[in-house]
Formats: structure tokens, sequence, C-alpha cells
């Protein structure tokens, strides 16, 4: 696979691995987290999710900043490895649920969030500048699409197993304390305790303590109590795991550092004078212009894109966690069971890893023969590809009941939810579509971007996925709102426009790529 690339690829999609296995651990629970931690309903956690996403991104802008300034990238990214680890340190202590005192408890758990995040943007951007470095060698230069996708690959390796290690755990400690999971009894606890439950739920409830207790409870409020306190126990316990994640990307990354290019010195090309000596050749104004503009009209035609494919942390979660039979994927271990609505995150990066050697042959069986398209074109394909997986979920949707009456019924039986492969075939279909736009975004970037600025145009496509985070709101607001088949139409709408968008100006961008 690395055959015929640039040395440096391997150690760089390494360190990217275990970074990204530290992130989606966290990214796996956080949304689920915030809801049986605080008791916050489901609006509330998606601005906390929504503003963390977004910052995870938009201090990637701070960091190509910091970089291209300083010409410092490979420091840049090893402060970004340290911070992140203090930051998942922060938030993996635990503290007792329900939490004694609520704006000290949030603030601590958003102040480590955001210490990742700022850790997270001095890393992300700069080392994907890294990587694009390595394909400005000219017997490299044909091959930076196939690259990137491959660096990809290698993040959704990392991400792989992280959903079922958070899964492991949690379910581990909960049912090492006497307990089983059960998706529904995290709020059902939050609204006994409030005195907000509805005499139905508040049989469901009475029913549900029973199910997952190994002794009849036969003190409601003590059981809610303590079930809470074990669950998110556990939840603290699976943010430790990143701890280790991050400290193994560290080596990686200082073992490897000097072979590493470092892309402060594409700040200019260099070419002999006939007194050989070296002289310093600057990109054309217009040209660096053009380049320029075609690269913020792509950054705000995938913020559409983003908007919707980053629902898999939050409505698509809650619809897994709401409306999904879990029952149907139940692995017993013996001392833990892999089970929860925080699985279906596994099955992205799955498809990552195994269809990225399928969409790199199905290029290069196209580029073969003349027939490859170009990168514009891709990635206005792969918005199309995103449409149909929504369309798909709501037709899948239909007949189930809105929001407000399943939290008024304390919630669905299995044989009232939806089967898991609804939510299996969305995710295959989404990763399709990422794996259209994602890496081959960052190619392009790589590829467009002027010399003196690859760092922070890495840093504004991350920020431009940003905004489309900062909109993630609006998707639990219309999932609170809406009937559930209308909230999904409302993302192949946002895809289609992306879409349609990017065929518009496809002549120009690929004139601006030549």
């Amino acid at each position: 696979m690395f055959k015929n690339h640039p040395k440096g690829l391997i150690s760089a999609a390494l360190s990217n691995m275990g970074e990204r296995f530290g992130f989606y651990i966290m990214m796996a629970i956080l949304s689920l987290f915030l809801l049986s931690k605080f008791g916050l309903d489901k609006t509330q956690a998606t601005i906390i999710y929504s503003v963390f996403y977004a910052l995870i991104y938009l201090l990637a802008l701070a960091g190509g900043f910091i970089a291209d300034k300083t010409k410092r990238y490979k420091k840049t990214i090893l402060w970004g490895l340290i911070l992140m680890t203090i930051g998942y340190f922060l938030i993996a202590i635990p503290t007792p649920t329900p939490v004694p005192n609520f704006a000290l408890f949030l603030a601590m758990t958003c102040f480590g969030l955001f210490v990742i995040a700022f850790g997270n943007g001095l890393f992300k951007g700069n080392l994907q500048a890294v990587v694009g470095q390595m394909y400005d060698d000219p017997k490299y230069s044909d091959k930076r699409d196939t690259g990137f996708q491959i660096f990809y690959m290698f993040i959704n390796i990392g991400a792989l197993f992280a959903p079922l290690i958070a899964v492991g755990i949690r379910n581990w400690w909960v049912q090492h304390n006497g307990f089983e999971y059960n998706s529904d009894l995290p709020a059902l606890c939050h609204q006994f305790l409030r005195g907000s439950i509805t005499p139905e739920a508040t049989q469901r409830f009475s029913e549900l303590s029973t199910e997952v207790s190994k002794t009849v409870p036969t003190d409601l409020t003590a059981f809610a109590n303590e079930y809470l306190n074990v669950f998110n126990t556990g939840f603290h316990y699976a943010f430790g795991v990143a701890i280790f994640a991050m400290l193994i990307s560290l080596t990686i990354f200082i073992i490897n550092k000097r072979k590493f290019p470092d892309p402060a010195l594409k700040a200019a090309r260099v070419k002999e004078s006939s007194d050989a000596q070296p002289t310093i050749v600057q990109m054309d104004p217009k040209e660096v212009r053009q380049r320029l503009y075609a690269l913020f009209s792509v950054f705000a035609v995938v913020i559409f894109f983003w908007f919707s494919f980053h629902q898999n942390g939050v409505t698509l979660t809650f619809f897994a966690n709401e409306y999904t039979d879990l029952s149907k994927i139940n692995i017993n271990l013996g001392f833990t069971r892999i089970k929860g609505a925080e699985l279906f995150q596994f099955f992205n990066p799955f498809f990552v890893v195994f269809l990225t050697p399928v969409v790199i042959s199905l290029f290069g069986w196209l580029r073969a023969r003349g027939k490859e398209p170009s990168t514009p074109k891709k990635i206005a394909i792969g918005m199309g590809i995103a449409a149909t997986a929504f369309l798909i979920m709501s037709i899948g949707s239909q007949g189930l009941p809105d929001t407000e009456t399943a939290r008024t019924m304390g919630g669905l039986t299995d044989a009232q939810r939806v089967t898991p492969f609804l939510l299996i075939g969305t995710y295959f279909i989404l990763t399709v579509a990422e794996l259209f736009i994602s890496p081959l975004g960052l190619s392009f970037v790589s590829k467009v971007a002027p010399p003196q600025y690859q760092g922070i145009m890495q840093g504004a496509w991350l920020g431009a996925t940003a905004l489309g985070n900062q909109l993630l709101i609006f998707g639990t607001i219309f999932y609170e709102s809406l009937p559930l088949w209308a909230t999904w139409l409302v993302f192949v709408g946002a895809c289609l426009i992306s879409m349609f968008t990017m065929l518009f100006m496809l002549k120009w961008l690929e004139r601006v790529a030549k």
C-alpha cells in the first residue's frame, strides 16, 4: 500500500491514528454522556457538542496561523498532542453523579473539552500540511489523492475500535456494580429525580429498574442515584483510555519527527540562477487570488455537507438510542457486554477502512482509461451520495412517533423500534460520500493553496467544517420539533444544494486546480 509513496507517510499516518483513537472514544459517547451526566435535554447537549466540535476545526485556523508565522510546524504539532492529553485527563477524572454542583462540574467538563479542542487545532491541520508537502516532490505528485486517501484510512483505523472500547468499559463498570445496561434508564432516572416523569413513564421506570438489577430495588430514588453514578463513572473510565492512546501517538511523533518534511520550506519556490545562487520565485499575485477564491468557494459549499454528515454524533445517535432495537447487537464477553447506541459509531470508520482500497482501485481504473473525474467533480458526486443516505433514513422513519410522544411513553419497546440495519445502511452510504469528499478535499487544498498559505488554508478547510458543525444545533431542533421523516429530508436538501453548487462552479475549479 505504501509502495511508491513518501517514506514519511506511514509515520504520519500512525501518529494520527493514535490521536484519532482517543478522539473517537470521546466523540462516540460525548453527546449521550452530557445527557446522562448532567440531565441536559437534547438541545442543550447539542449546543455544547456543536460548539466543541466547531472549535475542534475552527481552532485549526489558529493552529495554522501559528505554524505559518513561526515556521515551527512540527513543534506546534507536538504541543497539540500534549494539550490534548491534558484535556482527556481533565474529563476522565471520576466525579459524582448526580453532580453536587451543576455549574462547577459542567464548567470543568467544558474547560477540559476546550483544552482538547485547542490542542487539536494545533495538531490536525498542520500534520495534514506536513503530509501535503511530501507530495510536492514531482515523483510523488501524481499520487497525492491516493496518499491522502491512505492517510485518511489510517485515521479511521484509529477510530474503528474506539466505540467498542468505550462501550465495553462503560458496560463493564455497570455490570461490575450489579446492574445491566439500558439505553432508556439514564433519562428516566433524571426525570424521576426532577419529578418531571409521567405516570406512564414511571411505570416503565419501575419495570426497567427491576430488569437491570440483581436485586429488586425497594427505593426508586436510591436506585436512580446509584444507577446514574455507576453509569457515568463508566463513561469517565472510557475517557481515561484516550489518555493512553494520546501517549502512544505522542511517542510515535517524537521518534519520527526528524523524518518529516517542514512545510515552512514551501514558503517560496527555489530555482538555480545562472551564477548557481538560489533565487526565490514568488507566485504571481493574480494566481494567488484565483487560488484563494477557488478555495473559499469550495469551503462555503462543504459547510452544508458537514452540517449533514456530522449529525452522526447527535441526531443519528439520538435515533439509535431511542428508536433502534439495540438488542439485535449484543455481544456477551462475560465480564462485559458490547451493547449500546454508541456502537453505531463503529460502522463509519469500519466502512472507511473497508471501502478505501475499493475507491482507490476504482479511481485508478478510471485513471488508466483517462476517465477519472476531477477532484471537484468527485466532491460533487459525494454530496449527491450523501443526500441518498438521508433519503433512506426518511423512508425508514415513516410511522415512528415523535420524540415528545416517545418521552411521554418512557421509551419504546424493542418491538416498536426499527431494525439496526437502517442505520448501518445509512452509515455505509454516508461513508462512500465521505470518501469522495473529505480526503479529496484535503488533497485539493494542499494542491491549490499558495505556498505561503499552506498551513492556514488547511486550517480554513477545517474552519469550514467548524461552521458546518456549529449548525448541528438546528438538526437537533428539527429532530425535537418535526416528524422524524421530515427531519431527514432537511439534510437531503442541504446535500443537494451543495452538489448543484459544486457542479455550477466545476469548470472554473478544474481550471484553477491544473
